[in-house]
């Protein structure tokens, strides 16, 4: 915070409940020391950026979300490996049915605001990827990673993944989301996913043909949720992009 304020980031004139200003409270600690290299100079980041990326393509026309730190570089490119639910990657995974050695773009689909219903947390599948010690492996998903399970993969998911040498890659809040009729609800196991940090993209190696004709095939999913309040939101809310509300009728 010391040299946020130094380097005119930080409003340090503002008052806080110590009856102090922001820079008055930091005044007596010291400064950050000399070739420590725990918090990166100003002048040198990890990503000249933020963590956060939102990303375009055929796969998320409307929009998603990237929590992509640097450290794991900014592209990633593998094969689809697609399962309908969450349960369904935890069963694959307890079974040891997600390969090893070639790059693997997960898709976790049907977990969006409708589909979900409410995009529940998507915390036990990327746990549990950690755990298997999967090596080669990025997420993607319509559902959602909230911002407290984000202090934990900054933490320890982007140090588990590790793609070479650097680290994994993970999309949430795609939208369209599956259940509405979303592209991530033809992705095939096999299709080239590429996740580009640099140019803002999330795209499938899936012409715009293929995609009209697959969804020739494809049917929209029975609710899961029929009755009560969790139905009526599933029926109301909106795409994750517009903050899932439930009132834009």
């Amino acid at each position: 915070m010391k040299m946020l304020v130094a380097a005119g980031l930080l409003y340090g004139d503002l008052m806080t409940v110590t009856g102090k200003t922001i820079a008055e409270n930091l005044e007596s600690f010291p400064s950050l020391p000399q070739g420590q290299e725990i918090i990166r100079s100003l002048d040198n980041p990890i990503k000249k950026t933020g963590h956060i990326e939102i990303l375009k393509g055929n796969l998320a026309p409307g929009s998603a979300v990237a929590k992509i730190t640097g450290k794991e570089g900014l592209k990633f490119t593998g094969k689809a490996l697609v399962f309908d639910k969450e349960s369904a990657l935890d069963d694959a995974l307890n079974k040891g049915e997600v390969p090893r050695g070639e790059n693997i773009v997960i898709v976790v689909r049907y977990e969006g605001p409708k589909g979900g219903p409410g995009m529940p947390e998507q915390l036990k599948a990327s746990a549990a990827i950690m755990g298997a010690k999967l090596t080669n492996v990025a997420l993607i998903t319509d559902g959602r990673y909230s911002g407290g399970e984000s202090a934990l993969r900054l933490d320890a998911m982007y140090l588990s993944l590790t793609l070479a040498a650097s680290h994994g890659f993970i999309v949430g809040h795609i939208v369209p989301e599956a259940a509405v009729g979303g592209p991530i609800a033809v992705v095939r196991n096999g299709d080239m996913i590429t996740i580009d940090a640099e140019n803002n993209g999330l795209n499938m190696d899936v012409s715009d043909e293929e995609i009209k004709e697959r969804f020739k095939t494809w049917k929209k999913p029975a609710r899961t949720v029929t009755r009560g309040v969790l139905a009526k939101y599933a029926y109301l809310v909106g795409d994750a992009a517009h903050g899932a509300r439930t009132d834009l009728f």
